[in-house]
């Protein structure tokens, strides 16, 4: 998977901690009732055409009392400086506030690694200025890990391994992502996801795993033996999804198209119910018989 997409998914999986890191002097007057929205990609596409690129992620802010218009942050990863374009930026924003009727855009790019990039854009002439475009940069790599160890928010947490550090600190930095995972994020499926992410960033070799799971052994069993036991159940479900859906194949062979509820008492089945009912396919005179 792609650094952009790794982004993107962060992005929409944690919009507000997103724009509350990336963005904070915008996000200040985000109260809990503001709805914070994906933009279609679809929706996208069929206005913006060749000028839309996917892996931009707009978010549209809707405050549910009207007090204001609804602001659109316009998040991108840049992984390579030289390859990010301002102009590209401009027109994009420029062709989303047309679309969304709205002059509130917030522009955003996080850049990862170090390189020169622009940050403002000025059009005119020699005697006024007609455009003078800015964005916020986010410049992870010039942002200090350690100021970060701490944080309740958990994209920052995440995101330490991006961060500057000295050598010296990488397993520390490494462990501390970790630790905000485990501390921040219930969510069992989002947990193993985002140890993906913390891992493709940190780039441990052999020997600093080997030193991490020394200095944090505990916290190194305790993901480890949870992602052994989330993929172990992720594979049952696997097994048993496939059992399920043979056994209404077998069943419709059988009798014929199924009632919606004999299809939802199989798909919802446990493997030992699932089993006995596959056995009794081929001797039952009815559906009712192989159910019941």
């Amino acid at each position: 998977m792609s650094h952009d997409q790794n982004f993107k998914n962060l992005i929409l999986d944690y919009p507000r901690e997103a724009i509350a890191f990336f963005a904070a002097a915008e996000s200040a007057a985000l109260d809990p009732s503001v709805r914070i929205l994906p933009v279609r990609q679809e929706q996208l596409q069929e206005r913006l055409g060749e000028r839309f690129r996917e892996l931009d992620t707009p978010l549209l802010l809707e405050w549910p009392d009207g007090r204001r218009a609804a602001l659109l942050f316009v998040l991108e990863e840049e992984t390579d400086p030289s390859r990010f374009s301002i102009h590209r930026l401009a027109h994009y924003c420029l062709d989303l506030a047309e679309l969304f009727s709205t002059e509130r855009i917030v522009p955003v790019v996080i850049f990862l690694r170090k390189g020169a990039f622009a940050t403002r854009l000025r059009l005119g002439g020699d005697v006024r200025t007609y455009l003078d475009f800015r964005y916020l940069d986010y410049a992870l790599f010039r942002t200090p890990a350690r100021e970060y160890y701490d944080s309740p928010n958990l994209v920052a947490r995440l995101n330490l391994p991006n961060m500057a550090y000295e050598p010296a600190d990488k397993i520390e930095t490494y462990a501390q992502a970790v630790r905000g995972l485990l501390t921040l994020e219930p969510n069992p499926e989002r947990r193993l996801k985002y140890l993906d992410f913390i891992d493709i960033y940190a780039h441990l070799d052999e020997r600093e795993r080997h030193l991490y799971q020394q200095h944090y052994a505990q916290e190194a069993e305790a993901m480890s033996g949870f992602a052994d036991r989330f993929i172990q159940q992720g594979i049952q479900q696997g097994v048993q999804q496939g059992e399920a859906r043979l056994l209404l194949r077998l069943l419709s062979n059988r009798f014929g198209e199924l009632p919606e509820e004999t299809r939802r008492a199989v798909e919802t089945a446990d493997a030992e119910t699932l089993l006995q009912w596959s056995e009794r396919v081929f001797t039952a005179r009815t559906l009712d018989e192989v159910l019941h």
